[in-house]
């Protein structure tokens, strides 16, 4: 009788043996549908949202195209130009000026000297914006000492470190040049504060204009290098 039970068991045991490997053969051999990868090509994972939808590449001409044709922009050159008309009427700025624009962003007001007819300008900013402005560091010019007659900027009390980028303005303008600051109107104290940072340069009496563009209220402030001159002067005539 115990053998007989042993011979059933056996059968079963080997039976669930049979059973077991054919199963594992068969999911050897066939594959589900959702294992299988399908050769598609691979796509960048956006960095953000904007980056979700893919977006045909435009030459940098067509965006400048695109940009300078907006109201936004056209209204902003147009401001830059009456600031830059006034210094023309002042006898502060001729066509022949060699001019330099610092933390010119993407270049409005290099465009707007270009369209009163002032064609050497440089425009720096920390972010390159070709073909109008190029990659420079405001508070570290790569250019030599008093190479430009004018020096503009509009982002003076934006910067990092105001008097540092004060100095790059002294540094690179020729003496009996121009440091023209284009600052939002700031009462006598804020006024004091920005023209002391200019150590080598005097603000002329009179050389406080308000222009009022339509689109910005500005106080302009001429800087001339007076003082500088002054102190080559003395050193010139020690040697």
């Amino acid at each position: 009788m115990e053998k007989h039970i042993e011979d059933i068991l056996r059968k079963i045991s080997f039976g669930a043996i049979t059973v077991a490997t054919f199963t594992l053969l068969m999911m050897i051999l066939q594959t589900p549908e959702t294992c299988i990868i399908e050769k598609t090509p691979m796509v960048k994972f956006p960095k953000s949202s904007c980056d979700s939808s893919h977006r045909q590449h435009l030459p940098i001409e067509k965006k400048n195209q695109r940009l300078w044709s907006t109201k936004s922009w056209n209204q902003q050159v147009h401001a830059h130009m009456l600031h830059f008309q006034q210094l023309q009427r002042l006898s502060l700025l001729f066509n022949h000026s060699k001019v330099l624009c610092i933390s010119a962003g993407a270049g409005h007001e290099v465009m707007a000297l270009n369209k009163i007819g002032v064609a050497d300008v440089t425009g720096v900013e920390l972010m390159d914006s070709l073909p109008l402005v190029s990659r420079a560091d405001p508070h570290n010019l790569p250019f030599f000492d008093e190479v430009f007659d004018v020096a503009f900027t509009a982002h003076l009390t934006e910067a990092l470190f105001p008097s540092r980028f004060a100095d790059e303005m002294e540094r690179t303008v020729k003496n009996d040049g121009l440091c023209v600051v284009l600052v939002e109107q700031c009462g006598a104290q804020e006024l004091k504060e920005i023209v002391g940072l200019f150590r080598k340069s005097s603000l002329g009496a009179g050389e406080k204009e308000n222009v009022g563009s339509g689109v910005l209220e500005f106080d302009i402030l001429h800087l001339s290098s007076i003082q500088t001159r002054k102190h080559r002067h003395l050193q010139d005539k020690k040697m």
